[in-house]
């Protein structure tokens, strides 16, 4: 018995010490910036948008380098209204998107799937008919060689089938009437989280950015 206390004792003492060590690193790495590329012109409009826990990065639905609607469709919205001029990425844990409508309803197989690499992933896409700059959304004006990066890692983002075609997710779990889900690449995990991977798209294209965060906040606090 004494044996068994030890060993429960140290795999507490354990795991807290881990809760302790992520908590400085996330706080610590999110303050540190990575600045933006100097000298650089103003040609495309993005932006980020957050709901006060996870990313979004806002592009264009089309211009003379990139049309999103050949892939992500609007047909594969509910609303299939075409009259969007904006179209916004997001990824994250499939699971967390599709079972999750609403943090009351999270389960604690669903989060440690999450926060330990187990499940899939997916992106979100929503299209917006307006985008306005807000204390929860930042327009950033970036180069057209830096736009044709950030459309490479999205790009790179979606999980294709063999024909080269991202692969939409058919479900009822749709936000609204103007949203999407498409299988991604990679898992979702306490390391790279949703923030990390909107946060990492800023830098593919050389924006203010984190050193690394699993969080939205230290995001948004580079664009005040």
């Amino acid at each position: 018995m004494r044996k068994f206390l030890k060993i429960t004792l140290r795999v507490i003492l354990g795991f807290i010490a881990f809760i302790a060590l992520y908590l400085l690193c996330a706080f610590g790495l999110s303050a540190i910036s990575v600045p933006a590329e100097s000298f650089t012109s103003a040609d495309v409009d993005i932006y980020i948008m957050t709901n006060g826990v996870h990313t979004d990065i806002v592009v264009p639905v089309k211009n003379d380098q990139a049309d999103w609607t050949r892939e992500v469709k609007f047909e594969n919205t509910v609303g299939k209204d075409t009259t969007a001029r904006y179209v916004g990425f997001g990824w994250g844990d499939k699971g967390f998107y599709l079972n999750t409508p609403t943090w009351a309803e999270l389960k604690f197989s669903v989060a440690f799937k999450a926060a330990t690499g187990l499940s899939t992933s997916a992106i979100h896409a929503t299209y917006h008919k307006e985008v306005a700059e807000s204390s929860s959304c930042k327009k950033i004006a970036i180069s057209k060689e830096q736009y044709g990066r950030l459309i490479a890692y999205i790009n790179k983002s979606f999980k294709s089938d063999t024909a080269g075609h991202i692969i939409p997710i058919k479900t009822t779990a749709n936000y609204g009437d103007s949203d999407a889900f498409y299988e991604a690449n990679r898992r979702y995990n306490l390391f790279y989280t949703c923030n990390t991977w909107a946060n990492n798209a800023l830098k593919a294209c050389g924006q203010k950015a984190c050193l690394w965060t699993p969080m939205d906040k230290p995001i948004f606090d580079k664009y005040k």
